[in-house]
């Protein structure tokens, strides 16, 4: 009860020691309306100023609470008890750290990765079974190749591009048509020659007559561009002027016919193959082409029992019956959320230290660097490593990046990006060589890091 004859208003709690304010009634509102709820408060004495609050900063140390009024001193070891008794209880699922005393608000993490929901994971798990289904397709027609499909929907599911680099005969258009019928995307085939102009890709604007009004107008009618998969075989047989006539639908996805701009319909890649050994009548694509493309893919030779299935199945009336696995949309989605893929900080070092690791007029340019290499790779080298990357790990069934993920699309990647010189080409290097050079150095480089 109040203390009769008492004036003061305001009362410390002898358990919390908070300060209660309480009315002419001498009780205390409780949160639910219409209930009241009364308190035996202790009376602030007149020469004591009430307690004083204040937020405590982040770097100040924290000081262990003092035994409360009227309490003996509290033993060594039982500080934290006392201190769990007298701290408010944290909400629901809320971290340790506000607990307590409140800290500085911590800055947000510019590079936290997207938060991962039970259908991302669902259609992950999905994509696996589905890139396994896909691989048992293309068996049905291709025997063997099975690091080029890998390499091709790595591409596909990051939005890039592929230049197939190959002898005649290797099946490189039939493996393209092929996985373009199991995914259900429409597909269309360039030749290139010699004498194929821009108009032929992209399309021309023919002149239109109205049967009935008789009026002319310009109708512009589409070039094979316009498809979900292109197939540029034997790309280097036609003039730069042709050849820069991909350089906009490549990178924009859409197509400019004099004054009118037109969309490609995605998902849209560019599949290009090129003959490496006959050189006569060819136009070379200049660097800045060949950095459009994300991976440039190498067709080997068959194995010896390969080449003795590809004669068993290909000289008789067998006829592959093939199912289709993924559609359009379904290529959208997992594009989609191959972007949401979290990757570690290391895992950005490991693969922009291997990008920077490719440039010979660098401060710290490795020796063989220098002396075998022209031309580093830019900055779309150190972004298509993270995205093809991503796009392993997903067709492996994981929803994380590791180091041999970077590991795997460092050739394709950087194969077309670095340029060796003439004391490389002498002595019999190939980017390929320097390739794996550089994966063994920057790996021994981060790991002395780490450790």
């Amino acid at each position: 009860m109040i203390p009769e004859g008492s004036t003061s208003k305001r009362f410390v709690c002898p358990q919390c020691r908070s300060i209660i304010n309480l009315g002419e009634e001498g009780v205390a509102k409780s949160a639910s309306p219409g209930e009241e709820k009364a308190v035996r408060p202790t009376e602030v004495p007149a020469d004591e100023e009430p307690p004083k609050f204040r937020i405590r900063l982040a770097e100040e140390p924290v000081q262990e609470p003092g035994p409360a009024r009227g309490e003996p001193p509290v033993p060594e070891g039982e500080t934290q008890k006392v201190k769990a008794r007298r701290s408010p209880a944290a909400p629901a699922g809320a971290p340790a750290e506000q607990t307590g005393a409140l800290a500085a608000p911590a800055k947000p993490d510019a590079a936290r990765p997207p938060e991962v929901d039970d259908k991302d994971m669902e259609a992950v798990q999905q994509l696996a079974q589905s890139y396994g289904v896909v691989r048992r397709e293309l068996a049905k027609v291709i025997v063997g190749q099975n690091k080029v499909v890998e390499e091709l929907l790595v591409a596909m599911f990051c939005q890039g591009h592929c230049l197939l680099v190959g002898v005649p005969g290797l099946a490189k258009t039939l493996l393209i048509r092929t996985l373009a019928e199991i995914l259900s995307l429409s597909f269309k085939r360039i030749q290139f020659t010699p004498d194929l102009m821009p108009s032929d890709i992209t399309g021309t604007e023919i002149i239109q007559e109205d049967p009935i009004t008789r009026d002319r107008k310009f109708k512009f009618l589409r070039g094979p561009i316009f498809a979900n998969i292109v197939l540029a075989d034997e790309i280097n047989r036609t003039p730069p002027k042709t050849q820069a006539a991909l350089l906009e639908a490549m990178q924009e996805h859409r197509v400019t016919v004099g004054d009118q701009s037109y969309t490609l319909e995605e998902p849209f890649f560019v599949l290009a193959t090129q003959n490496p050994i006959e050189q006569e009548g060819t136009y070379p694509l200049p660097e800045a082409q060949l950095d459009r493309f994300m991976f440039m893919v190498l067709v080997d030779y068959p194995t010896r029992d390969e080449e003795l299935d590809i004669m068993k199945s290909t000289t008789t009336l067998y006829k592959a019956t093939l199912q289709k696995v993924l559609g359009a949309k379904e290529i959208i989605e997992l594009q989609r959320i191959v972007r949401k893929v979290p990757v570690a900080d290391h895992i950005y070092e490991f693969a922009a230290d291997l990008a920077r690791s490719t440039r010979p007029k660098a401060e710290d340019a490795l020796p063989f660097v220098k002396d075998y290499v022209s031309w580093g790779a830019g900055p779309r080298a150190a972004q298509y490593l993270i995205l093809g990357s991503k796009a392993r790990a997903i067709l492996s069934g994981r929803y994380y990046v590791a180091s041999e993920d970077v590991e795997a699309v460092a050739h394709p990647v950087l194969r077309h990006r670095v340029l060796t010189n003439y004391n490389a080409e002498s002595e019999g290097i190939t980017s390929d060589m320097i390739i794996d050079q550089l994966v063994q150095t920057v790996k021994k480089r981060q790991s002395s890091k780490l450790f």
